[in-house]
């Protein structure tokens, strides 16, 4: 599917299911996710961490509920299923979509404007960096005998600073590389927006419709 597409789909199915309270769609969305996973050849070793955080989550949630006394099993059912709903699509969007290929769906088929679009890829592609840098300043503060742990404002302070410099330097780079913007641009590859996208776009959300309407309370 275009990946534009594929992401509206996500999140116009997170959106209705966050108000929805039909647990045997969640369940429904869960089993095409997982599977949709396992066509596209996704790690045993990923596809188990998928499961066990929001186990972890949901099962803490629903425990809390339960030890109030004032929700109802059905109400619980949804709330652990729909946790499952956002990871496991979240995961399949993720792992199955070339953020460099969503970028390009997004300038061209989306009409995104084009500062937006490598904006996004560049943030995407920083992060390696940005893991580096943590470690770096983490490092550096030990050897002052200070320790920053993960929720210490410094250490992300010194990080944004960092991030700083190098979004001017990034910048400076896109325009000696020749991006202007607002300009006309033409595109290396582009990315097809066919018929049968449409076709699975409409075909899911109409599926997913028919289940909130006939599937189990």
């Amino acid at each position: 599917m275009n990946p534009s597409l594929k992401l509206a789909l996500i999140v116009l199915i997170a959106l209705e299911v966050s108000f929805a309270q039909v647990w045997s769609v969640n369940v429904a969305l869960c089993v095409v996710s997982l599977i949709l996973m396992l066509w596209h050849h996704i790690s045993w070793r990923r596809l188990l961490w998928l499961t066990l955080v929001p186990l972890f989550f949901a099962s803490t949630l629903v425990w809390s509920l339960m030890l109030r006394g004032n929700a109802s099993d059905h109400f619980l059912w949804v709330l652990f299923t729909r946790m499952f709903v956002y990871v496991y699509m979240g995961g399949w969007f993720t792992l199955t979509t070339k953020p460099l290929w969503l970028t390009r769906s997004l300038e061209q088929n989306a009409k995104l404007p084009s500062k937006f679009a490598y904006g996004f890829l560049a943030a995407f592609n920083l992060m390696p960096k940005i893991k580096a840098e943590v470690a770096t300043v983490r490092a550096a503060a030990l050897m002052r005998g200070e320790v920053l742990h993960v929720w210490s404002p410094r250490l992300y302070f010194k990080v944004i600073l960092a991030a700083m410099n190098w979004s001017d330097q990034l910048a400076a780079a896109m325009t000696s590389h020749g991006f202007v913007e607002g300009a006309p641009r033409t595109h290396a590859q582009t990315v097809p927006l066919i018929a049968r996208d449409w076709w699975l776009f409409a075909g899911s959300l109409l599926l997913v419709q028919l289940g909130m309407f006939i599937g189990l309370p």
